[in-house]
């Protein structure tokens, strides 16, 4: 990914926006995941808070659901942790639980729509913090 100008200071290090994107990703992908495993935990137990939605094109039984999103949490907590620990490995792992993540929430729009819709949106800084070109170390 090219950066512009504006993304790089005198001295050739990246800007302290898309350094703190970094952090910030690790951290949401942290809280992200254990929201993640709360939520597929209350659809598991079949919680009454979701709508069921019986002529949705995607169609998963809510128990379904509810363990798609235990095991990506995880697997965020997992990344999110790598990432603070400035993992080489971390930054594309949490590239691709952000994008799984961000479908799997788009997927999930009939069942819970604007948690869904916040989390894409918090999803899509995850990928743009981790793909900014700057690694935890450099702060």
């Amino acid at each position: 990914m090219a950066t512009t100008t504006s993304d790089r200071r005198a001295d050739g290090r990246g800007s302290g926006w898309a350094a703190g994107a970094v952090v910030f990703a690790a951290l949401m992908l942290l809280v992200s995941g254990t929201l993640g495993i709360l939520e597929g935990a209350s659809a598991v137990a079949k919680d009454k808070i979701y709508v069921t939605t019986p002529n949705y094109v995607y169609q998963f039984s809510l128990t379904s659901w509810g363990w798609i999103h235990i095991v990506l949490g995880i697997i965020a907590i997992v990344v999110g942790g790598g990432l603070l620990a400035d993992k080489t490995w971390a930054r594309w792992a949490g590239v691709v639980i952000a994008s799984l993540s961000l479908i799997s929430q788009f997927l999930w729009l009939p069942y819970s729509p604007w948690w869904s819709i916040i989390v894409m949106a918090l999803d899509a800084f995850v990928i743009w913090g981790l793909t900014s070109g700057r690694r935890v170390s450099d702060l």
